[in-house]
């Protein structure tokens, strides 16, 4: 098995690089090993790989945090698997990085329109479970009086700047060569046809304002901040271009019992001093049910107990993280007379004991 590499060598950075410079090194690798600009590249598919795990670990506070700490054994390998691989271009549209073709001169009359974002909050059951909603997302569609050209019945025709072509060519001739820069015509913004009289219904734009009802899958497992791509569901496209996508970001609520890290759960219950010495069992709530838990002979206060499979799923896996649970040992304000004479010629037979060797610690310490 090929041993990892360290994020930060994979990335270029050093330990106190700041997000930004993450982000920046993160962009410059990808342009350069993305699978999309490097088609049939084995060894650039498995770098891309490399730098995308690299980047999802420096990039969350969280895992960062972990990371330093425990470098990868803070992770185990289902925890890496849920990091998702963006297409090239979404990659950085999404991720705040721009348009990574903006200085390269690509032009096109197409135009694809805006992606949106849609938040709505789950609680950590459903986040369990998995569901199905359905949402209303305000957005705007094709006319259909004129069916998305603005213009009146009829009275659609062919710009007389570009001749219906929708481009204009200049031409600048110099001593030694002639130029031919092609551009989007002005009169028309490229469309090549322009309305006489605009239509009754939409006023010219080619589109209306309309509520559409989405229906949108939440998979079990997912977690808060997580999102959903919805394809087609965002911004209507320009002069033919395609819409936009939708991206459902989800907001798992906190739970009143119940902590989640990762695909773990945590939660802490409370024992009494008498079960802590001489063991017994106790009940302990899941999300889906109540369980028995052992407590063996002279568990010490906040002990944790792992119960296997009784976390959260993951995503798209058979596989479930555990529940850890916390015991905190409760002892009593008060005890009857009867109660303290007994504890007392119980505490007699056996006296807690100085650590040895403490007094001659502190006594070098001062």
């Amino acid at each position: 098995m090929t041993k990892k590499r360290n994020y930060y060598e994979v990335l270029g950075v050093s330990r106190t690089a700041s997000e930004d410079d993450i982000k920046r090194a993160f962009k410059q690798l990808a342009r350069k090993y993305h699978p999309d600009l490097n088609p049939g590249d084995k060894v650039a598919e498995d770098n891309f790989k490399e730098i995308n795990e690299a980047f999802q670990v420096l990039n969350d506070p969280e895992k960062k945090s972990r990371y330093d700490q425990f470098g990868h054994a803070a992770f185990r390998p289902e925890d890496l698997a849920g990091f998702r691989t963006f297409s090239f271009e979404d990659l950085f549209r999404n991720f705040g990085f721009g348009d990574i073709f903006s200085g390269f001169g690509r032009e096109t009359r197409a135009r694809e329109g805006a992606d949106f974002r849609y938040d709505i909050e789950i609680s950590l059951e459903d986040a369990y479970r998995g569901l199905t909603i359905k949402i209303e997302v305000p957005n705007f569609v094709a006319c259909s009086t004129c069916g998305g050209t603005g213009a009146k019945p009829g009275y659609l025709k062919d710009c007389n700047a570009c001749n219906g072509t929708g481009e204009i060519r200049r031409v600048q001739r110099s001593a030694f060569a002639q130029v031919v820069n092609i551009g989007p015509c002005g009169k028309c913004s490229g469309k090549g046809k322009i309305a006489t009289k605009h239509c009754d219904t939409c006023y010219g734009e080619g589109k209306v304002r309309k509520v559409k009802k989405i229906e949108v899958r939440v998979p079990r497992g997912i977690n808060n901040g997580q999102y959903l791509r919805v394809a087609g569901k965002g911004g209507l496209g320009e002069n033919g271009g395609q819409p936009g996508d939708l991206f459902v970001v989800v907001n798992v609520k906190d739970h009143e019992i119940f902590d989640r890290h990762e695909s773990d759960l945590f939660c802490k219950t409370s024992i009494d001093w008498g079960t802590a010495v001489l063991g017994g069992e106790i009940e302990v709530p899941t999300l889906t049910r109540k369980v028995r838990l052992r407590i063996p002979r002279g568990t010490q206060s906040h002990t944790v107990f792992r119960l296997k499979r009784q976390g959260m799923p993951l995503i798209n896996s058979n596989k479930f993280g555990d529940q850890l649970v916390k015991v905190i040992v409760k002892i009593p304000e008060k005890i009857s007379e009867k109660q303290e004479q007994l504890l007392k010629e119980l505490l007699a037979e056996k006296k807690v004991e100085t650590e040895k060797g403490f007094f001659d610690k502190l006594r070098e310490h001062l």
